[in-house]
């Protein structure tokens, strides 16, 4: 059997998880003997879909046996799919809502699915973290992913229904990089009401935002500053050398480890492309971890909130 050789389309390389996408993709390749080629979209949708046809329809380089991206905008590309499956190309789609694969797998043999953390869960976790950090309620900046993002959709789904209702927020969106939320955050702070509001808590949808609000509130006038910077951050993704590092110094308060899925999905096309595309499941789902556990995260809630009274 000749050398599998996968093409892996990522959204960007200035976001820690899309870096560990890439790490995870090589290191499987490795492991499962697969040339794996790495491309980034650097956040831009038809940029990503012209290098993805690139491989798909241009006879000067050679047809990848299978593609597998995260979108980098709020589309899928189904006509691009399509082409792929048609010109017998597996299609995995990471980390977004599809309505296409089933049609694709009934009308083509090549493995297709879509592999996803379950965002709707990352966002209950995230609730639960809002509700143990402030118990008593209060106000939070609450930092949303693009709005054509599947992933931060179902994530502020999620928010909210484990959110209590005595925490009042404000939302802003930010492009999944710290320089992104950075530059909102810093926006809304040289805005008068910013000034006028008391912030209890912030909570990113992922830690490179995260990282982009703190370094927004270090910013901020020394005079001001202090009140900022002692204000619980919280965020998503907790890679163990960014997030769960970050949470560890105290940087953040909490975030979610997601795993990175393009390992899993390139295991999951080797065997389906050698065993057959049957048993492949159409879409699969990885489950989210808080970090801390929420019950660590509730004590250590509790010592500051003595600290802070002076118990």
């Amino acid at each position: 059997m000749k050398r599998l050789s996968f093409v892996v389309s990522l959204t960007n390389n200035d976001n820690d998880y899309q870096q560990e996408q890439a790490a995870a993709a090589e290191k499987a390749g490795r492991r499962c003997g697969v040339d794996v080629k790495i491309i980034q979209a650097n956040n831009d949708a038809l940029a990503q879909s012209q290098q993805l046809l690139h491989y798909v329809q241009d006879s000067s380089v050679a047809r990848p046996d299978a593609i597998m991206f995260e979108p980098a905008g709020g589309t899928a590309f189904p006509q691009v799919a399509r082409a792929a499956a048609a010109a017998g190309i597996g299609w995995v789609v990471l980390n977004h809502e599809v309505d296409y694969i089933l049609e694709l797998r009934r009308a083509y043999k090549v493995p297709v699915f879509a592999i996803s953390s379950d965002h709707v869960e990352v966002g209950k976790i995230q609730g639960k973290q809002f509700a143990t950090l402030l118990p008593n309620g209060g106000s939070m900046l609450y930092i949303e992913g693009p709005a054509n993002s599947s992933a931060a959709k179902e994530r502020t789904i999620g928010m909210n229904m484990t959110k209590p209702a005595n925490i009042q927020v404000k939302t802003m969106r930010a492009n999944w990089t710290e320089e992104s939320a950075h530059r909102t955050v810093s926006s809304w702070l040289r805005l008068r009401t910013s000034q006028e509001s008391h912030m209890d808590l912030v909570g990113a949808q992922d830690d490179s935002m995260a990282m982009g609000a703190r370094k927004a509130f270090s910013e901020i006038p020394e005079n001001q500053r202090p009140r900022w910077m002692k204000i619980p951050i919280t965020g998503c993704d907790g890679m163990p050398k960014t997030g769960q590092t970050w949470v560890r110094n105290g940087t953040l308060a909490a975030t979610i480890f997601i795993r990175p899925n393009t390992d899993l999905a390139i295991e999951m096309l080797v065997e389906a492309i050698k065993s057959g595309a049957g048993n492949l499941p159409e879409r699969k789902l990885t489950e989210p971890e808080s970090v801390p556990s929420l019950q660590d995260l509730a004590k250590l809630a509790s010592g500051n909130s003595q600290r802070g009274a002076g118990v």
